[in-house]
């Protein structure tokens, strides 16, 4: 894919789930994930996994065209509903900003 590396939007989203609720989570995560792949050109990659000591704490790698397509991404009708229904299964939330070093986009 031909994109320039420089107006990529990077980041790592940590995000701490209730154990309790990771199930239901889960489900709401890739229900999000899909629906931003398929319906927004903007939205790159976005892959989710989970730690093998805590699986309540997920990862997500999020690769958006630019800021556009990010700003775009959070105001998008699946992502809100994914925002309300996880509000109280997440626990911590940490966005960490990044600059892609050996990034494959296909």
């Amino acid at each position: 894919m031909s994109i320039a590396a420089d107006h990529l939007l990077v980041r790592i989203a940590e995000i701490d789930v209730d154990p309790n609720q990771l199930a239901a989570y889960l489900v709401e995560l890739r229900r999000e994930i899909a629906a931003s792949l398929t319906v927004e050109p903007g939205v790159l990659q976005l892959q989710a996994v989970q730690t093998v000591d805590r699986p309540s704490h997920v990862r997500l790698l999020e690769v958006y065209r630019d800021r556009q397509a990010y700003e775009a991404h959070i105001q998008s009708p699946h992502f809100l509903a994914y925002k309300l229904a996880t509000a109280e299964m997440v626990v911590a939330l940490r966005l960490i900003d990044c600059v892609p070093v050996a990034l494959t986009l296909e």
